[in-house]
């Protein structure tokens, strides 16, 4: 009988990999999915890991959050930003509810918890934790005895760098250290519901895909790191059976990833793609002709004559700028469905480099959403359904760049990833579910009914 539940959240896991190719290595990971409810899981959107994490615990979209990525715009504003944080979650999530029942949770690394705030239970904060030297857990003086485990905590690694050999290095050492302290709350503490969420998955899937991925265009055949992708998902797979071997049989185990990955096809220069169609206007385009990559910070925005302009990253978020809303906006409300329509319309019909057609998607955040709250983009796009990133640089020779203009970075984003519930009493059943499923199904385990957009799975 299921008295408590541990989660372990590996961050952008694929169904193709964690179910299909890998699993014939991956020997725990392989025997949880004979007695397990498993497939994809379909993402939110965006599909990036803030807003995912919290979707999945609150069960509430991005609009209802009014969470669209880690940065956001302030209202109004061309230039000023406020960036996702713990505080800026407003409804109750999964611990939050069985708080209620008088239970008790422990939680590792859900984005985002930093700072720290108060849980019935533990927590240690998540990837956007400056460092080990603020606050990171609830209560603080679990801190030392984190500390006292395994020295120095990681959140995260810089992975966008040219010294692969260091990133893996360090990404191993924070995934055991992690582990390790996951271990130690299981044994010393006193809970009902656990979870992990290891960001060094999402971070090797982007270091090193192109030595993985024999379809990447910089794919790097026999190179010194092609297993590393490979041995990351062992070395994952240990320590979750490591893990296990401390539980009992009443504890149910959930694998659940926030997003999939696939290969990049490149970055789109989107900004620099708005000033060739004339929704951007700048004053000074010498700088664009300089040879060299500019922020776009470094433009000097003609507002009065500007249409729309874009933020970049996985995905592009575009604001248009409007009269009343933005200080020197030209797009009266009364043409703002118009204009944003037809901006949307020339977005899809751009094409790839050698001017293949691309499934380039466009989301209005209201449409999409049952309300939008906070500081919305007018639109967000997928270009060739994420194959393409963004680049938030201008100044390029081309629109389309061959590798990410933030440092190296070989993957992009998929919108599918994982689910798995798995213990002893339940058979081996394949289901295609929504992240919006899984805090319903977590909670329908404690008998905790609460009316939500997803439906439990089991």
């Amino acid at each position: 009988m299921v008295e408590r539940v541990i989660v372990f959240g590996l961050d952008s896991a694929p169904p193709e990999l964690l179910f299909s190719e890998f699993i014939d290595e991956l020997p725990t990971i392989r025997k949880l999915m004979e007695n397990a409810v498993y497939g994809p899981m379909k993402s939110c959107i965006p599909a990036i890991t803030i807003p995912a994490w919290m979707v999945m615990a609150t069960g509430k979209t991005p609009g209802e959050l009014g969470l669209y990525g880690f940065r956001h715009r302030k209202a109004g504003s061309y230039t000023d930003m406020w960036l996702a944080n713990s505080r800026k979650i407003a409804e109750p999530a999964i611990w939050d509810y069985l708080a209620m029942e008088g239970k008790k949770s422990a939680l590792i690394g859900v984005p985002p918890t930093y700072p720290p705030r108060k849980v019935n239970g533990w927590l240690i904060s998540c990837f956007i934790t400056p460092d080990a030297s603020v606050d990171y857990t609830y209560p603080a003086e679990l801190k030392n005895e984190v500390e006292g485990l395994v020295g120095e905590y990681i959140f995260d690694v810089v992975f966008r760098k040219d010294d692969r050999d260091e990133v893996k290095e360090k990404i191993w050492e924070m995934t055991e250290k992690r582990f390790e302290v996951a271990r130690y709350l299981i044994q010393e503490k006193d809970w009902d519901y656990f979870q992990i969420v290891e960001i060094g998955l999402d971070r090797i899937h982007h270091a090193f895909w192109k030595y993985f991925d024999r379809e990447h265009h910089l794919y790097e055949e026999g190179g010194k790191y092609r297993n590393v992708i490979r041995d990351y998902y062992r070395l994952l797979d240990r320590e979750i059976g490591k893990t296990l071997e401390l539980l009992d049989d009443d504890v149910a185990v959930a694998i659940v990833s926030d997003h999939g990955v696939k290969r990049m096809k490149g970055a789109f220069a989107i900004n620099q793609w708005l000033i060739d169609e004339g929704f951007l206007k700048i004053r000074n385009p010498e700088v664009l002709e300089k040879g060299r990559a500019v922020k776009f910070e470094d433009l000097d925005v003609d507002w009065g004559r500007t249409t729309a302009w874009a933020w970049g990253g996985y995905y592009s978020r575009i604001f248009l700028n409007v009269e009343g809303r933005e200080k020197n906006g030209t797009v009266g409300k009364s043409e703002y469905e118009k204009v944003r329509d037809e901006l949307a319309d020339h977005l899809r019909s751009i094409r790839g480099p050698d001017g293949e057609k691309w499934d380039t998607k466009i989301f209005y955040p209201e449409e999409i959403y049952p309300v939008a709250l906070g500081d919305k983009p007018d639109m967000m796009v997928y270009f060739d359904d994420l194959y393409w990133r963004a680049a938030g640089t201008l100044g390029h020779g081309t629109n389309y760049l061959a590798e990410n203009d933030t440092g190296p970075d070989d993957a992009v984003h998929s919108e599918y990833g994982v689910f798995m519930l798995s213990h002893p009493e339940l058979d081996s059943r394949h289901v295609n579910c929504s992240i919006y499923d899984f805090a319903p199904t977590i909670l329908k385990i404690y008998g905790i009914d609460v009316e939500m957009r997803g439906e439990h799975v089991i």
